[in-house]
C-alpha cells in the first residue's frame, strides 16, 4: 500500500482497523478486493443511469415504474452509504466533501431525498428536474479511470489561457453582434443587440442554425468573415489543452520514475550497494546478503548472524 499512489490526496484517518481497510479498498485500485469494489460500484452507476433514462420513456414507465422505484432507492441507499463511508475513513472529511468527486458523490443521491420534499402536484416540474439530475452519476466513473486525472490536471493548468480565449471570443461576438444589429436591423430578425450576439456566437462556433440569416450584401460579407474567423478560433483551445495534456503526461511519467527510483533505493544491498532488485527479492543477487526489512520478517528470534546470508 505504501508503494502505490492513492486516487485522493487526503490522508487516511487511521492506519489500522476497519477505517484503514476501507480507505485502501475505496481509494486504491490495484489489489483484488479494490478492483472488485470498483467494478461493483461502476455497475451500480451504469444501472442507475440506465433506470433513469428508461424511466423517462412513458411506455416503459407505465409498465415498470414500481420496479424502477425500488431499484432507484436501492441505488440511492448504496450511494449514501458509500459517501458516508468515504467521509469516515479520511482524516479531513470536509476537504473531501468540498472536492470535485465529493460534490459528484453527494449529487448522486441527494436529488432522491429532495424529491421527498416536493410531493405536491404543483412541484412536478421540480421533481422531473431532480430525476434528470441523477444522470450526473455518470461523472462518478471519472474517479475510476487514471486518464481522467490527467485530463482534469491538464484542464486545471490551462484554465487561465482558456479563460483569456473565452473572454476574447465574447468580445468578438459582442462587437459583431452589435454591428449586425446596425447593418441588418429588426426587419431581418436582428431585433436587439443580444439577439445579434446570439447569432454571432452560433455563426462563429458552427455554421449557424438558419433561424436568423443576413439579407443585405454587407451583412453577408460580414457573415463570411465571421465564419472564417470562427474556423481559426476553434483550433486555439484545442492546441492549448493538448499541450497541457502532454505536459501532464510527462509530469506523471517523471513522478513514476521517481517512485521507481525510491523503490530501488529501498532495496539497495547494505553490503555491496547493488540496486535494481525485483519486488519479491529476499537476498542480493550479487553477494547473497539479506535485503533491508526482509531478514527481520523472515528470520526466527534465535537465528544467528550467519542466517543473514543466503545458502551458497
Amino acid at each position: 500500500m505504501h508503494n502505490r499512489q492513492s486516487s485522493t490526496k487526503l490522508a487516511p484517518r487511521s492506519k489500522e482497523g476497519w477505517r484503514a481497510y476501507w480507505y485502501r479498498v475505496m481509494y486504491y485500485h490495484d489489489a483484488r478486493d479494490e478492483k472488485l469494489f470498483d467494478l461493483v460500484l461502476i455497475g451500480f452507476i451504469l444501472l442507475s443511469v440506465l433506470i433513469t433514462v428508461l424511466d423517462s420513456v412513458q411506455a416503459v414507465h407505465a409498465r415498470a415504474h414500481g420496479v424502477f422505484y425500488i431499484l432507484e432507492w436501492f441505488f440511492t441507499i448504496a450511494f449514501t452509504m458509500e459517501y458516508l463511508l468515504r467521509l469516515s475513513v479520511v482524516r479531513n472529511p470536509w476537504s473531501y466533501a468540498r472536492s470535485f468527486f465529493g460534490i459528484i458523490d453527494l449529487s448522486s443521491f441527494l436529488p432522491a431525498y429532495l424529491e421527498l420534499l416536493f410531493l405536491g402536484s404543483g412541484h412536478l416540474t421540480v421533481i422531473r428536474t431532480l430525476r434528470v439530475l441523477r444522470i450526473f452519476r455518470i461523472l462518478k466513473l471519472m474517479e475510476y479511470t487514471s486518464a481522467s486525472n490527467q485530463m482534469l490536471d491538464a484542464l486545471s493548468r490551462s484554465k487561465n489561457k482558456i479563460f483569456v480565449f473565452v473572454l476574447s471570443v465574447l468580445t468578438l461576438t459582442t462587437i459583431f453582434g452589435s454591428i449586425m444589429y446596425l447593418v441588418e436591423g429588426p426587419k431581418n430578425g436582428f431585433t436587439s443587440i443580444p439577439r445579434g450576439i446570439y447569432w454571432a456566437i452560433v455563426t462563429m462556433a458552427t455554421v449557424g442554425f438558419g433561424d436568423i440569416t443576413p439579407k443585405t450584401p454587407l451583412g453577408q460579407i460580414i457573415t463570411s468573415g465571421i465564419i472564417i474567423v470562427g474556423y481559426g478560433i476553434i483550433a486555439v483551445p484545442t492546441g492549448i489543452y493538448s499541450a497541457e495534456l502532454v505536459n501532464s503526461y510527462r509530469e506523471q511519467r517523471r513522478i513514476e520514475k521517481h517512485r521507481q527510483a525510491k523503490e530501488e533505493q529501498a532495496t539497495q544491498c547494505p553490503r555491496c550497494g547493488l540496486v535494481g532488485h525485483t519486488a519479491d527479492a529476499r537476498y542480493c543477487r550479487r553477494c547473497g546478503q539479506a535485503l533491508p526489512g526482509i531478514n527481520a520478517a523472515t528470520s526466527s528470534p534465535d537465528s544467528s548472524d550467519s542466517a543473514d546470508r543466503a545458502p551458497v
